[in-house]
């Protein structure tokens, strides 16, 4: 299965640069505080919004693309904060940068993206939280009380 333990948690070791599609520069809102915790854990976020893109604000210290296409760097994971029917031209972005992931967040799926990813090589995950699935596999969740269902004091490798 795509979204196994074992896959996800590949995945996170070896995508280190982040672009966060739907960005908000809101504290509150659900895209910072998974950028921000993934920031504080060494990954690289590059924040897309246009809306942020257009007045050259800043995102978490980082300067914010108006597109994928936009961004001069390469990137491994595209985390993807819209609307499901936003996705499937995200998708052809990613594929189109050479991206190595695409991550669709919780309540967020397109099969046709997920799809049109996999056929050009690209791993996809659906439905899921980058920053609670960190957390949940390298050892985070368990500090605020969450049973992770591991028994052991170790973090696994």
């Amino acid at each position: 299965m795509h979204n196994d333990n074992s896959t996800l948690r590949d995945l996170l070791r070896q995508c280190k640069t982040i672009a966060v599609v739907g960005l908000s520069a809101e504290w509150h809102r659900p895209s910072f505080f998974a950028a921000k915790y993934m920031q504080s854990h060494g990954y690289k976020i590059i924040p897309v919004n246009p809306r942020y893109a257009a007045t050259g604000q800043q995102i978490l210290g980082e300067t914010v693309y108006a597109s994928l296409l936009d961004i001069p760097q390469p990137v491994d994971m595209v985390d993807v904060f819209r609307r499901s029917e936003d996705v499937l031209p995200l998708a052809e972005e990613a594929v189109r940068i050479g991206a190595k992931c695409l991550w669709q967040q919780l309540g967020v799926h397109k099969l046709e993206a997920d799809q049109l990813v996999r056929q050009a090589g690209l791993a996809s995950v659906y439905n899921r939280c980058v920053k609670i699935e960190h957390a949940r596999l390298f050892g985070g969740l368990n500090w605020v009380g969450v049973n992770t269902g591991v028994i052991s004091a170790r973090r696994p490798h």
